[in-house]
């Protein structure tokens, strides 16, 4: 469902959220706050400092890479502090025991990242080809591969995505990454923030992160195919070197998605919303709660200086 209220007009606001550990995170265009669930029931507020804004950042095509950049930093930081309010540790050193392991597993995580979503597919790619004895001498073949590894990119993805939404810890998470989409949902329709309300709203939204994500490999197909196919090497360098690029290509396509609403726009929206039944769940009312906090948090005292 979505909307019931169609009389009210729409708005689209550039609040976005981060689902964390019993909590979650919104960003608003003056503040951005976290709000976490407590051991003891509590819903702890906590804002958080606003990074000073460069001037690349409000010239197309050089905003996304950095903002993607510092919206990274932040989460990662909002997750670990997450982490400590949730799970507290009574021992100072059992605390930093805890922060080492949070920052040692960032780490594995990034790494672990490239290794998967950047070298793997290239690696299974020319195993293939290499297997039924093809050379990369045309530029059909050439082109042929770059796609055969997209589509392998995106089959690892979904193929990632179903099996870590299979823990019981990360299914917490995707409720409370619903629970951010079903409040923002609920504030754009211009509906008072209410448990009752939100309830009612949909937990897909064209403006996710985890939309974005599927589009980039979309849009890496479609540059790649430029590029062509070298060795293993150079394609992971270039590839590599493209990402920010492609990135920045992304971002602007994901703001045009979230300005406009016409038949190309819900066509690219389309299969990232179908992603986000991976990646979030239908929340519990506690849940609502803590997303009304976070939201209530960061929205701007001038009326309208948040829209899309």
């Amino acid at each position: 469902m979505s909307n019931k209220n169609n009389s009210i007009e729409q708005r689209k606001t550039t609040i976005g959220g981060q689902a964390l550990i019993e909590g979650l995170m919104m960003i608003g265009p003056d503040k951005r706050a976290m709000a976490i669930r407590d051991p003891n029931g509590e819903i702890v507020l906590e804002y958080l400092e606003k990074s000073r804004t460069n001037k690349i950042e409000h010239i197309p095509f050089l905003r996304g890479p950095v903002r993607i950049f510092k919206q990274l930093i932040l989460g990662t930081k909002a997750l670990m502090r997450s982490a400590e309010i949730a799970e507290p540790e009574d021992e100072d050193e059992e605390n930093t025991i805890t922060q080492a392991a949070l920052y040692f597993s960032v780490v594995i995580s990034i790494f672990f990242s490239v290794f998967l979503f950047m070298i793997l597919p290239g690696v299974i790619t020319d195993l293939i080809r290499t297997g039924i004895g093809v050379v990369a001498d045309t530029r059909g073949i050439s082109l042929l591969l770059t796609m055969l590894e997209g589509l392998i990119r995106v089959a690892i993805f979904i193929l990632y995505l179903w099996l870590v939404s299979r823990m019981d810890d990360i299914k917490r998470v995707w409720q409370y990454h619903g629970a951010e989409h079903k409040t923002i949902a609920c504030y754009e329709a211009q509906m008072p923030l209410t448990v009752e309300n939100i309830r009612n709203f949909t937990r897909f939204h064209p403006r996710c992160g985890t939309s974005f994500l599927f589009l980039v490999m979309i849009v890496s197909i479609i540059v790649l195919a430029f590029i062509g196919w070298r060795s293993r090497l150079i394609n992971f360098i270039v590839r590599l070197l493209l990402l920010p690029f492609i990135s920045a290509i992304t971002y602007e396509i994901i703001r045009l998605v979230g300005r406009y609403d016409n038949v190309v726009t819900r066509a690219i929206s389309k299969p990232g919303l179908a992603m986000q039944r991976l990646t979030t769940a239908e929340p519990d009312d506690s849940m609502l709660e803590v997303a009304i906090v976070a939201m209530e948090a960061v929205i701007p005292d001038v009326d309208g200086s948040d829209e899309w």
